[in-house]
């Protein structure tokens, strides 16, 4: 069945916001126009065209419900007007805003493709890969030049065919999949970027001295929003009429580029949603491995914390190591935000897309002010184990969020000892044990003079018959240990000869260390 919030999300929120959705609402069924005294059928999206009044409005959704209409259409303001708004929710019908600067005509069409892959997802099409290549062609035949549809960071989507009569430029862009960096301060340097976000409708770039041809690029634009842009490697200097041409076929393109965006941002939900299910041990394993594109060997839970910098800029490495982890994994993401940290699942082996490049990766990565992630990652097990691996992965990271060790990124196999001291002190020290014995003397003379002796005795307990270890750990010379061993031995009666009380004092001394 096909719902209307389905069909809001899979077109997104640049062009439609759903203001009421009813609980059961019918299911879509068709795009219609209406028109005063028309026929609407059940399911039908309703478009308000002609509606011009907050009563009209009102009229047209009660009218569309009393016929089984799945939902009316409107624009700003009327659509949030508060009487239209009451006449959806008596009436039970959906009302959804489209963005004002939409066209009606290219809405109809876009909803009626987005109609067509939600009623048939078993072939799991990826809307605008082929359609956009097969444009690309399109458009190349109009300007009578080879052709790339890129979007706002330079990425190539698609392009059209006769690229071998382009330059050595645009054979790199092709083979990289992106405008190369040095290309790309070329064009920054002459302002094509800053005149392409101020909206010009062509922009002619001419040749360059180092063989660059010309180009003829124009901005992809809907609903104010620049999502992309098209660029012709032409001979010279395009006619008026050929640029015009070229410029009209940008908001085709924008529709094409909307319903892949509107795609993957759907897919990345589910994607997200359910690698979610799967950290928290609800959701089915085969499922998971299906539709995650999870291979069948033994995967990591990773969590990763952004530190440092100030908010935007963590927010910033955080979006880029979401990104670079959903790039170089499987086909669709495999990690998400949950509590405002990054959790990812990798494969547990070297090479491409497993936990060891990402560790290299993670290693290496910082913010531009500063800021640094802190990773853990839980012990390797099999798809319906993850959840075990999260909680793992959580363990270790408060491991290293109290600075209990060293290091920026931990496994939880490689921190089992640090794991087993702070389990140990943290059960310590629930039952009190460091308030037993004459420990709590020696606490109380470093607390009134600053004497160091509970530091002191922790490190000789540390180091049995090594002073020189110990002394190193505290920055003080052998015989000022040998000192404060004296002292604190004349302070409180321990006999440090008994295995039982250097135990006893150990449990003590990690429960308040590591707890």
């Amino acid at each position: 069945m096909v719902s209307v919030r389905s069909v809001v999300d899979r077109v997104g929120p640049t062009l439609l916001h759903a203001l009421q959705v009813p609980d059961d609402p019918p299911a879509v069924a068709d795009v219609v126009i209406a028109e005063p005294g028309g026929a609407v059928a059940a399911g039908d999206l309703v478009l308000g065209v002609a509606t011009t009044g907050p009563e009209d409005a009102a009229q047209l959704v009660k009218q569309s419900a009393e016929q089984g209409a799945a939902a009316v259409l409107l624009k700003p303001p009327l659509a949030a007007k508060p009487a239209v708004k009451r006449a959806a929710k008596a009436n039970g019908i959906a009302l959804v805003q489209v963005h004002a600067a939409t066209s009606w005509a290219q809405l109809v069409w876009l909803l009626r493709t987005v109609l067509d892959a939600l009623a048939d997802e078993s072939e799991d099409l990826d809307p605008g890969s082929g359609d956009l290549f097969r444009l690309a062609d399109a458009v190349a035949s109009v300007v009578d030049a080879p052709v790339t549809i890129e979007d706002t960071n330079s990425r190539v989507l698609a392009y059209s065919a006769r690229q071998d009569l382009t330059d050595p430029a645009r054979v790199a862009t092709i083979m990289g999949r992106r405008i190369p960096d040095d290309v790309l301060a070329r064009f920054r340097s002459r302002g094509v970027f800053r005149e392409l976000s101020r909206g010009r409708q062509t922009i002619f770039v001419p040749a360059q001295r180092d063989g660059t041809l010309p180009r003829l690029i124009v901005p992809i634009r809907m609903g104010g929003e620049l999502l992309g842009s098209m660029w012709a490697v032409v001979a010279g200097p395009v006619s008026d009429e050929r640029a015009a041409a070229f410029a009209d076929a940008a908001p085709v393109v924008a529709l094409h580029l909307l319903r892949r965006r509107a795609h993957t941002d759907a897919q990345r939900r589910a994607s997200a949603e359910l690698l979610r299910g799967v950290l928290e041990g609800r959701a089915n394993p085969r499922k998971a491995m299906a539709e995650l594109d999870l291979s069948d060997e033994p995967h990591r839970v990773v969590v990763i914390e952004v530190t440092g910098g100030d908010g935007r800029d963590a927010e910033g490495l955080r979006l880029a190591l979401l990104e670079r982890i959903s790039q170089g994994i499987g086909h669709r993401p495999v990690a998400t935000e949950l509590g405002g940290l990054l959790y990812a699942v990798v494969p547990d082996r070297p090479g491409p897309g497993g936990w060891a490049e990402l560790r290299d990766a993670l290693s290496t990565t910082s913010s531009r002010r500063g800021g640094a992630p802190r990773a853990a990652a839980g012990a390797p097990g099999e798809i319906g184990d993850l959840s075990v691996s999260r909680l793992q992965a959580d363990e270790a990271l408060g491991l290293l969020r109290a600075e209990l060790l060293g290091e920026r990124v931990i496994t939880f196999d490689e921190a089992w000892t640090a794991l087993t001291l702070h389990r140990g002190a943290t059960a310590a020290a629930g039952a009190k044990v460091a308030e037993l014995g004459p420990l709590g003397a020696l606490r109380a003379y470093d607390e009134s003079g600053k004497a160091g002796y509970v530091e002191t005795l922790y490190e000789w307990l540390r180091h049995p018959g090594d002073p020189r270890a110990a002394a190193r750990e505290l920055r003080i010379h052998p015989n000022t240990l040998r000192y404060r061993m004296r002292k604190l031995l004349e302070l409180v009666p321990l006999d440090l000869d008994d295995p039982d009380v250097r135990l006893a004092l150990i449990t003590q001394l990690v429960a308040l260390r590591w707890s």
